[in-house]
C-alpha cells in the first residue's frame, strides 16, 4: 500500500500550487495532510473514490489534519481526548481490520521556546495515547462450549493491532536530520528535551521507516522561506512515517519527495505490505 503524508502549510493556498495534479498522480490508498489552516466549508476538495475526514482548530486559519483514503475505515476518532489538546485539529486516528492510522501535527514550541513546556506535556500524552491503542482486549469465553472450545471463562488474545503513524513531528531526530546541527541546539525542533522526548517515542515500539531503509542518507523535508533555504537545501527532516516494530520487515519503501513543491514542506512517501 502506498501512503502520503504532506504539511501543506494552508490547504487553499496549496491547491492553487498544484497539490490535485500531485494528489492525482500519486495515487495513494491513504493521502494525509497536516496545518490545512481552514475550517469546515471553506474548501469543496472534490476527491472521487476517497473518503475525506478532516479535524479543524477552533482557531481560524490555524494548525488542523485531514486524512483521504480509499478504502472506509472501521471507526474515526479526533484528537486524544484531552480538552486541552483538542482544540486545535492535530490529530486524526483511523482504525482499520489490520492497522490503526494515525495523522499528527505535533505542536511546534515556538520562537524563545514560549511553548516549550506545552510541547513537552503533549509529549507524554500523545505516546500514552498510543499505548492505550495497542492495548489488547481479551475476549471472555461463556456457556456451553464443548470439548474442542476453551473452558468456562478462559481469555483468548487476539493479536495487537499495528499502528502506522505520519505528519509534522517538529522535531530534527539527530544530527543527520538538520544542516546546522550546532547552531540549532537552543532552537525549537532540535532542542536536547524534544529529541529525548522523540527517542522515547521510538524506544517505546516505533520504526522511523525512512531512517531505517537509509540510515546514513541526509535529506529534508522542510525548509524556511527565508534565505532561500531551499534553493541551498538547508532544511531540516521534520515529517516521518513511524510504524509499530512489529510491521518494520514490511516496509518496501519510504522516500522525502523533494521534487514537490507548493509548500515549505515536501511530501513523504510509505510504501509497505500490509
Amino acid at each position: 500500500m502506498k501512503f502520503i503524508s504532506w504539511n501543506v502549510n494552508g490547504i487553499r493556498a496549496c491547491v492553487k500550487k498544484g497539490f490535485l495534479d500531485f494528489f492525482n498522480e500519486t495515487d495513494a490508498d491513504i493521502f494525509c495532510i497536516q496545518e490545512s489552516k481552514m475550517q469546515e466549508g471553506q474548501l469543496d476538495l472534490n476527491l472521487p473514490g476517497y473518503h475525506q475526514y478532516w479535524n479543524y482548530a477552533v482557531k481560524k486559519g490555524y494548525s488542523g489534519t485531514g486524512i483521504f483514503t480509499k478504502e472506509e475505515p472501521l471507526s474515526v476518532s479526533y484528537g486524544l481526548g484531552i480538552e486541552e489538546h483538542d482544540q486545535e485539529g492535530r490529530v486524526i486516528t483511523l482504525e482499520f481490520e489490520n492497522y490503526y492510522f494515525i495523522t499528527v501535527y505535533t505542536p511546534n514550541s515556538q520562537s524563545g521556546l514560549a511553548r516549550l513546556s506545552y510541547r513537552m506535556k503533549w509529549e507524554e500524552d500523545f505516546l500514552a495515547y498510543l499505548k492505550k491503542l495497542e492495548e489488547t482486549k481479551p475476549v471472555i469465553f461463556c456457556g456451553d462450549l464443548k470439548e474442542s472450545q476453551p473452558s468456562l471463562t478462559q481469555e483468548a488474545k487476539p493479536k495487537k493491532k499495528p499502528i502506522i503513524i505520519c505528519g509534522d513531528f517538529n522535531v530534527a531526530a539527530t544530527e543527520l536530520d538538520l544542516k546546522n546541527p550546532k547552531n540549532n541546539v537552543k532552537n525549537a525542533g532540535f532542542t536536547p528535551e524534544e529529541r529525548e522526548k522523540f527517542k522515547t517515542l521510538l524506544d517505546s515500539g516505533f520504526t522511523d521507516s525512512y531512517r531505517y531503509l537509509h540510515p546514513d542518507t541526509e535529506k529534508y523535508s522542510w525548509w524556511s522561506y527565508r534565505f532561500k533555504a531551499r534553493e541551498r537545501n538547508a532544511g531540516w527532516r521534520i515529517d516521518y512515517f513511524l510504524t509499530s516494530d512489529s510491521i518494520k520487515d514490511k516496509i518496501k519503501d519510504a522516500e522525502i519527495l523533494t521534487d514537490v513543491m507548493g509548500s515549505d514542506h515536501c511530501p513523504i512517501e510509505l510504501d509497505i505490505d500490509i
